[in-house]
């Protein structure tokens, strides 16, 4: 007889009748993707790795407040995407202020020029079209995001969420959501356009 995968919603009625086992299915099932969110959004890997214990304490200790409304994967990155900000928003570095951001997003003397000599990845994964040099570039680009534009690129373009659901994790409407991946991808664009526009003269 096939052994059939359980759903979310079985694993988490399962947990709540005390299997542990249960659990061990449900974060291994997650924790990678959680892992790679906290990374991607911290840029360390000892934050990322308390990210990723934060989150699972928080969704075993809140696992009653999930009502099913949205998806477990879509509450999940909820709680994961506010662990990270609150690690981040924890560390002693100034954050570049978002009127900064703007005004270094907007500096561009010709930003109609500069974007049409820059190739449009934002819809292909990452992974495949940055080598090493320009995946730390990206890195060091990402970690100068202001949080509101860092979260919503790395659930969007990194994580692969549809935009519908990025709005639905941040508590934002999807035109807001747009408009910040938008500017969030000009500014690293700009960052990485020498990488790009290399590789495709």
């Amino acid at each position: 007889m096939e052994h059939l995968v359980p759903t979310d919603d079985e694993l988490i009625a399962e947990i709540r009748q005390g299997k542990a086992e249960a659990l061990e299915t449900l974060v291994s099932r997650y924790e990678t993707r959680v892992y790679n969110l906290a990374y991607k959004m911290l840029g360390n890997q000892q934050d990322a790795e308390d990210v990723l214990q934060d989150t699972f304490l928080n969704v075993v200790r809140s696992l009653d407040s999930f009502k099913s409304r949205s998806s477990f994967s879509t509450w999940l990155y909820r709680v994961a995407t506010n662990a990270a900000l609150t690690r981040l928003r924890q560390r002693t570095r100034r954050d570049k202020s978002e009127s900064e951001f703007l005004d270094e997003v907007y500096s561009i003397k010709d930003a109609a020029h500069a974007e049409s000599r820059m190739v449009d990845w934002s819809d292909r994964p990452a992974q495949q079209l940055l080598d090493d040099e320009a995946k730390r570039v990206m890195e060091e680009a990402i970690d100068e995001l202001p949080e509101i534009y860092r979260v919503v690129f790395v659930l969007r373009d990194v994580q692969g969420l549809p935009a519908a659901e990025v709005a639905e994790v941040l508590g934002l409407s999807v035109p807001a959501v747009k408009s910040r991946l938008h500017r969030a991808r000009l500014f690293l664009r700009n960052r990485l356009s020498d990488y790009f526009t290399v590789g495709a003269e």
